[in-house]
């Protein structure tokens, strides 16, 4: 997540959607010049600017990551972290989805296989889904990657800290990026806060994430009421459940049936069977699967025990087969209906995973639930959640539980978002058919074009268009190519050619810094 700061500008600047040289400089604001800005510095920063540097040919001069963290993963890792998945453990995503590494090979599995001298990772990608569980990579392998290609491309060299509170357009063509540096202080400790400066640039791209956390209806209840001690969102650091049911017997509500629900139900009943703990696990379907399911034949999951199944966030045709062409021509509700086939809450089949629900509804302490939450209360120590159920609409049952982790998600709205929302009021922007900013197929913000500048963007906000697992791993790579494709048509890049490609590959492989 990447959450900037609201604006502080000056009045005729902050209602302008066009500004001038003059209008900037008469505002004092210091102003840098730099062909292509950056905004956000999570991992959709990270690849484009990888793709730029090594296929694009820019320079570190030539680009500047605006972002208020200090390496592209943090945020990425906090966020799996608290969702349960340990620095060893496996994130969901392809051996060759590499955000380091814009060939993809040596994939992950090389990489582990080599590094352990075990050739089982190699063996598992050969034989995976049908006689083995698709591969996928640690975490800490994801990170330390990352770091290794950070160093290599001069990342922090093109790295500025602050927060970003507007990008506008600018008289003449490109646009204006406002930044509050980090530093100095805050009313609240009585400093005042660093000015604002400004990057005057050609094109920007942003890669903002997601705002925030999503906390649905009766959770923001029951916190405005009550604590957010016993009700959290899994997204949030909530280590304190954990250690508690280890100390005592207790009743936990998991809501949710994709990946990280999946990650969570992992956690409780690891530290059942490894730290002795005692926990009740009800678990919570909004729609319960019994089988496979799916509009037609030919797109089709796999289901049960309330579960939908499927390797990865899409079908793998997304990324590159018969689905992305489809995708490609669709628009307005013909692509609405096209994600609506491929959309859905899944999480990924693992045995392990299902040796240990299997084992957990047979010793009794497992239940699964169907049902929609009405409403929590708090009674006598306990949450009590209404659950309103699909079957019987007109009665509900009274669930108690020392503890709800809600595992829905996060916040994809675009107006959540002050720069994107900033876009859509002065910049241009429209939404896509799916509510978020409208992008072409070269991820080109529609609306906002200025002279010779444009504005891509990549990730969270550019879901709904016509890539649809943009906000993937690979999705972003494959996103990157486009925006240097585009550049180098517009000739503000080089091409990318098999000659180049390949020293650039041997230069990666031998960690030689360009």
């Amino acid at each position: 997540m990447n959450v900037l700061a609201e604006p502080s500008l000056p009045p005729a600047l902050e209602t302008a959607a066009m500004w001038s040289d003059s209008e900037v400089a008469g505002a004092g604001i210091e102003v840098h010049d730099v062909p292509l800005v950056s905004v956000g510095g999570g991992i959709g920063s990270f690849v484009t600017v990888d793709y730029l540097r090594i296929a694009g040919g820019l320079t570190p001069v030539d680009i500047r990551v605006l972002s208020r963290q200090r390496r592209a993963w943090q945020a990425y890792k906090h966020l799996a972290t608290v969702s349960q998945i340990p620095r060893r453990g496996r994130i969901r995503s392809d051996a060759s989805s590499r955000p380091d590494n814009i060939w993809g090979f040596p994939s992950y599995a090389w990489q582990e296989a080599i590094r352990d001298w075990n050739p089982g990772p190699v063996f598992q990608v050969l034989v995976e889904p049908v006689l083995a569980d698709y591969y996928t990579p640690r975490l800490q392998d994801v990170v330390d990657s990352l770091d290794r290609e950070a160093r290599r491309i001069g990342y922090d060299e093109m790295l500025v800290l602050g927060n970003v509170e507007v990008v506008r357009k600018r008289l003449g063509g490109g646009y204006f990026t406002v930044l509050r540096p980090e530093c100095a202080g805050s009313p609240r400790d009585g400093r005042p806060p660093a000015a604002p400066v400004v990057y005057r640039s050609r094109d920007v791209h942003l890669a903002v994430g997601y705002p925030g956390l999503r906390f649905l209806p009766d959770l923001q209840r029951f916190r405005e009421r009550h604590d957010f001690h016993h009700v959290v969102n899994a997204y949030e650091d909530h280590e304190h459940i954990y250690q508690a049911l280890r100390r005592r017997p207790g009743t936990v509500l998991v809501r949710g049936a994709g990946i990280v629900a999946s990650q969570v139900l992992e956690r409780l009943i690891r530290d059942r069977r490894e730290g002795g703990s005692a926990t009740r696990i009800l678990h919570l379907f909004r729609t319960y699967v019994a089988d496979t399911h799916g509009p037609h034949m030919w797109a089709r999951r796999h289901g049960k025990d309330g579960f939908a199944y499927q390797g990865f966030n899409y079908p793998k045709s997304v990324w590159g087969g018969q689905l992305r062409a489809r995708m490609h021509d669709l628009e307005g509700p013909e692509r609405v209906r096209a994600y609506e086939e491929i959309e859905g809450t899944t999480t990924p089949w693992r045995q392990h995973w299902q040796n240990q629900l299997d084992r957990a509804r047979q010793e009794g302490w497992y239940q699964s639930l169907n049902g929609v939450i009405g409403d929590l209360t708090w009674e006598q120590g306990a949450v009590v959640a209404r659950l309103d159920r699909p079957d019987e609409p007109h009665s509900a049952a009274l669930v108690r539980a020392d503890y709800v982790i809600d595992c829905t998600g996060l916040i994809g709205e675009v107006e959540e978002h002050h720069v994107l929302r900033d876009l859509l009021e002065h910049g241009g922007a429209a939404r896509n058919p799916l509510g978020r900013l409208d992008v072409d197929q070269r991820f080109r913000l529609r609306g906002a074009e200025n002279g010779d500048g444009r504005v891509y963007v990549t990730g969270a906000a550019a879901y709904g268009g016509y890539f649809p697992g943009v906000d993937t791993f690979l999705g972003l790579q494959i996103a990157a190519q486009e925006i240097v494709d585009d550049l180098a048509e517009r000739r503000h890049c080089r091409y990318f050619g098999p000659l180049r490609s390949f020293a650039e590959w041997l230069k990666w492989l031998t960690g030689r810094q360009i």
